[in-house]
């Protein structure tokens, strides 16, 4: 049984920064999802099975960091000059084949965590 554990949501002031961990119960090529209110859920940043790639959507370059710690079998998302646009609903996912690309959209992935919520204040 794969579990996803997130954790690091909170509610933070326009600029601020946050730092999101989903804690899996193996080693998988993952990804961040968030879904805001009345939209449907989305890609945000993901890392292949061997962490030498990432991709990110197009809104969060320059501001979000994917990482992973292997031996903690733990992935982060680093959130910088967070805006209100940001304020979502963030899941974890996992892909369960060693992937050497990232995939982005959701039906790629096999599981899922049950979200962290992220509220950023104007």
């Amino acid at each position: 049984q794969v579990q996803l554990v997130e954790s690091g949501g909170g509610l933070v002031q326009a600029g601020g920064s946050l730092r999101l961990s989903c804690e899996a119960s193996g080693r998988y090529a993952m990804a961040w999802f968030r879904q805001a209110p009345g939209k449907e859920r989305e890609f945000v940043a993901g890392i292949s099975w061997s962490g030498g790639r990432t991709e990110y959507a197009d809104s969060v370059k320059g501001r979000f960091a994917i990482s992973r710690d292997t031996a903690k079998n733990t992935l982060y998302l680093r959130m910088n000059s967070l805006n209100p646009e940001d304020t979502a609903i963030y899941y974890c996912a996992a892909r369960r084949w060693a992937d050497p690309v990232v995939r982005t959209t959701q039906n790629q992935y096999d599981y899922w965590g049950q979200g962290t919520q992220v509220t950023v204040s104007s």
